[in-house]
């Protein structure tokens, strides 16, 4: 039986936002789900609260206000922060994707997240509603 996990995209202000209504909606109240992208791709595997068949969907409501709120600005804010964390010789792409999103270009973290949740790693589904 298809385990169905609901995102409340009018929940979804922000990145960090997204991190806990996910989490929750695969956890429970208060539910780990992935911090970051590394990790968020570590748990869509498996066995991080979804079940070992990988018979699960995600379906993301209001994923337009989801849309919005993970834009190119606050892609940008995300890059700002990473440009200062990230090795030296990743540096110049950074800052490239960061001009990116200032201009209103290139994928926005809501793409990114799409990607990731249909992606070959993830064995479920996305349903965008």
């Amino acid at each position: 039986m298809t385990v169905t996990y609901v995102i409340d995209g009018s929940e979804v202000t922000g990145l960090e936002r997204f991190w806990q209504v996910i989490g929750e909606a695969v956890n429970g109240p208060g539910g780990y789900f992935g911090r970051n992208f590394d990790a968020f791709a570590d748990c869509l595997s498996g066995g991080m609260g979804t079940p070992d068949d990988g018979d699960f969907v995600f379906e993301w409501r209001d994923h337009a206000l989801s849309a919005q709120a993970l834009g190119h600005e606050e892609t940008a804010r995300y890059l700002r922060q990473s440009l200062s964390r990230v090795h030296p010789t990743n540096r110049p792409a950074v800052q490239r994707r960061l001009d990116d999103a200032l201009a209103g270009r290139g994928p926005t973290l809501f793409d990114l997240l799409v990607d990731a949740l249909t992606s070959g790693t993830a064995p479920g589904t996305l349903r965008l509603i």
